[in-house]
C-alpha cells in the first residue's frame, strides 16, 4: 500500500512551521515528508539515512510508514539511526528502540544491517563512545559541511520542558560541540540517556520537529516566539548550519502561537 495523495493545503517539505489537522493528516503529512526525503536522497546520493525520534508523538507516523511497506519507502536502501537512547536493555518498554520495533522495524524489509541502534544496555559511556564510532564508519566519506558529514533527515520531539532528544536544560550535552554522541545522567528522568549532540545534529540536511497535542501548546509557543535562552530551551540550539529545520505541529499544538491563531 503506497502512501496517500497530500490533501493538506500547507505543504511539509517547504522550510519554516507546517500545521495540520489532528490525527489523520498530521500523521499523513509527517510520513509523505520522510518519504518525499528520502526519495530525493535516494536519487541524489543512493542511500537515504534517517534519524528515528523517540517518545509517544511519532510512533503513529512510524505505524503509517509501516502500512505503506514496500510502497512507501525504498527500504534496502535506507538506514535507520536513532537520536537518544534511554540507558536500558533493548528489550525493555522504556527502550525507543522497542517502541521502533515494534511499530515499524518488524514490518518492513529493511536490511538488519543498515539499523544502527544504540546499545542502552552497555555502560553508558561506551555505548556512546561506540555509537560515535559507528556514526563515523556509516558517514566515511559523505559530502557534508564541517565538522560532521550530513545526516539526510533528523526527526526530533519536543518535551514539555524544552528538551529534544536527550538534551536536556542545564545539562553538559546541550553545548557539546566536538563530540557527536554524549552519555549523561537526566536527574529529571532518574536515568542514564545517550543522545546525538547538536554537533552532528546542526550538521544535518533536514531537521524536522514533530509536535502534537495541547500539552505542547505552551512550550512550543516559548521555543519558537520566546526570547532566546538555549541553555533553558535546548530544542531552541536546533538550527542547521546548511540544511533545512522544519516544524510539523498539529493544531492544538499550534493554539497559541501568535502567528497561528483562527
Amino acid at each position: 500500500m503506497s502512501l496517500p495523495e497530500r490533501t493538506e493545503a500547507n505543504p511539509p517539505c517547504g522550510a519554516g512551521l507546517h500545521v495540520y489537522a489532528e490525527g489523520g493528516p498530521w500523521i499523513t503529512a509527517a510520513a509523505e515528508h520522510i518519504a518525499g526525503v528520502a526519495a530525493e536522497s535516494i536519487k541524489a546520493r543512493g542511500r537515504f539515512t534517517l534519524v528515528l525520534a523517540g517518545g509517544a508523538t511519532p510512533r503513529p507516523v512510524y505505524v503509517r510508514l509501516a502500512l505503506a511497506g514496500a510502497g512507501g519507502l525504498d527500504w534496502p536502501r535506507v538506514h535507520l539511526l536513532f537520536g537518544d537512547e534511554r540507558c536500558v536493555p533493548p528489550d525493555d518498554g522504556r527502550s525507543n528502540f522497542t517502541m521502533v520495533r515494534q511499530a515499524l522495524l518488524d514490518h518492513v524489509p529493511v536490511p538488519p544491517a543498515n539499523i544502527h541502534r544504540i546499545r542502552g544496555e552497555d555502560e553508558p559511556g561506551r555505548a556512546a563512545a561506540d555509537y560515535a564510532r559507528e556514526l563515523r564508519r556509516l558517514l566515511a566519506g559523505e559530502d557534508g559541511p564541517d565538522p560532521a558529514p550530513a545526516l539526510d533527515l533528523v526527526l526530533l520531539g519536543l518535551g514539555e520542558d524544552g528538551h529534544t532528544a536527550s538534551l536536556f536544560p542545564g545539562l553538559a550535552a546541550v553545548g557539546e560541540t566536538r563530540r557527536w554522541v554524549a552519555a549523561e545522567y537526566v536527574p529529571a528522568a532518574g536515568m542514564w540517556r545517550v543522545t546525538l549532540t547538536l554537533a552532528l545534529i546542526n550538521a544535518a540536511r533536514n531537521v524536522t520537529f514533530l509536535v502534537t497535542g495541547t500539552g505542547k501548546a505552551a512550550i512550543l509557543r516559548e521555543v519558537l516566539e520566546g526570547p532566546r535562552q538555549p541553555a533553558r530551551l535546548p530544542a531552541q540550539a536546533v538550527a542547521p548550519a546548511h540544511g533545512v529545520l522544519r516544524w510539523l505541529v498539529d493544531v492544538p499544538a499550534a493554539a497559541a502561537l501568535e502567528n497561528h491563531r483562527g
